[in-house]
């Protein structure tokens, strides 16, 4: 039976590593997990360079109000994406942002008024003050720079571009833990067997774990794959007093149709669903698209009476099609992110059972004290 300092111990390590990993998903998939941070001085006293804040995806955070801070999708600062300011306001066009550095709002520069469809996560206050975990992401860019760094030689030194980014990152992780599992079978010593199976009671780590950690790069790899190509699209209308060719560019009132492209590069077949601002009509609202495929919606974009220029936006859901379509609109129609949740849960606890199926219970050997590192044995086998 572990002790509590080991239990401790453990805990700790993988609290750790679910911040480095929350984080540097964060980074890939273009959205916060769970955390994230700034790396500009425009948020401080509140936040520092480097600073790391606890993330709450808008689909769960709420209304926003005025005094939250929020990450959302710039159009013009910094030349454009993720940005993380406070809401100081709030017009018809959408909320005015500013940072606690800045003496001026977003929005007195170039930047549109910010749109509910632009906002991606709401950082955790308590008692109105953001809770901040110091220097967060410093360490997290460090680590990401090692990954990325080794991920560009794995991939020269195999000549494939498939292994970087971040569904390269998952087939390395995927690949190094399976291989080591079974360098760790091959390679074990037998004649040792009934010393390790006595000691299994106290060294090795238990098979669930191994499972555990399986399963979760599954679902890592599922999340990825449904949120990764989904998201949000803005089209810019311009409302005008005369037609044009341009299908972006309308008669005031008047609409136009434009196509509108759904592919799917991998390998497992999506439903694809979709969610339109004011001023856009999809037809159909929910397409299924088979393995490297492609399907096409209609986009009805309908211009405003009063001349002007107008920001529209289609928010796009992807779920993987390991569920009846019946069961997905179901879901869909509770809450958006309630299908991934489910197929995520389905595609991990499979993964864990046929696992343990096939493994069975009980430790994987370590050989620190009483024999050979795996290293060793690989060498004196080969060598």
């Amino acid at each position: 039976m572990p002790s509590a300092r080991r239990l401790l111990t453990l805990g700790v390590e993988l609290f750790l590593v679910l911040v480095v990993v929350s984080l540097l998903a964060g980074q890939f998939l273009g959205q916060p997990v769970l955390l994230s941070y700034v790396e500009t001085g425009s948020m401080a006293p509140t936040m520092e360079p480097g600073d790391g804040f606890v993330a709450v995806p808008s689909a769960v955070a709420g209304e926003v109000e005025e005094g939250d801070v929020i990450t959302f999708r710039a159009e013009e600062i910094q030349g454009g994406g993720l940005t993380t300011h406070r809401v100081v306001g709030e017009t018809e066009r959408g909320y005015v942002t500013r940072g606690d550095a800045n003496p001026f709002t977003d929005q007195d520069g170039d930047e549109p008024p910010v749109k509910e469809a632009q906002i991606v996560a709401k950082a955790l206050q308590v008692g109105g003050t953001v809770v901040v975990i110091p220097n967060l992401g410093t360490v997290v860019v460090g680590v990401q720079d090692v990954i990325s760094g080794a991920q560009r030689w794995i991939a020269a030194t195999l000549g494939t571009r498939s292994l970087l980014g971040p569904q390269g990152l998952t087939y390395l992780l995927l690949a190094g833990s399976a291989l080591a599992y079974v360098l760790d079978l091959v390679l074990g010593d037998d004649r040792s067997k009934g010393r390790e199976r006595s000691r299994s009671r106290d060294d090795g780590v238990s098979t669930r774990l191994v499972m555990v950690a399986l399963a979760l790069l599954v679902v890592s790899t599922a999340t990825a794959a449904m949120v990764v190509p989904a998201g949000t699209q803005e089209f810019g209308v311009v409302s005008a007093e005369f037609d044009s060719e341009q299908p972006t560019t309308i008669r005031q009132g008047e609409s136009s149709t434009v196509p509108y492209a759904v592919p799917n590069a991998g390998l497992v077949p999506v439903h694809v669903y979709f969610d339109s601002s004011d001023g856009v009509a999809v037809d159909p609202e929910h397409v299924y698209v088979g393995s490297r495929g492609e399907g096409r919606v209609d986009l009805t974009l309908t211009a405003p009476p009063e001349t002007g220029y107008y920001r529209y936006f289609l928010t796009e859901y992807r779920y993987l099609a390991v569920l009846p379509e019946p069961v997905v609109v179901a879901l869909y129609r509770v809450h958006p992110w309630l299908p991934i949740v489910v197929i995520d849960a389905l595609l991990g606890g499979t993964m864990y059972l046929v696992g343990m199926a096939v493994v069975g219970t009980g430790r994987v050997r370590s050989h620190s004290r009483d024999g050979p590192s795996t290293l060793r044995r690989l060498a004196n086998r080969f060598g």
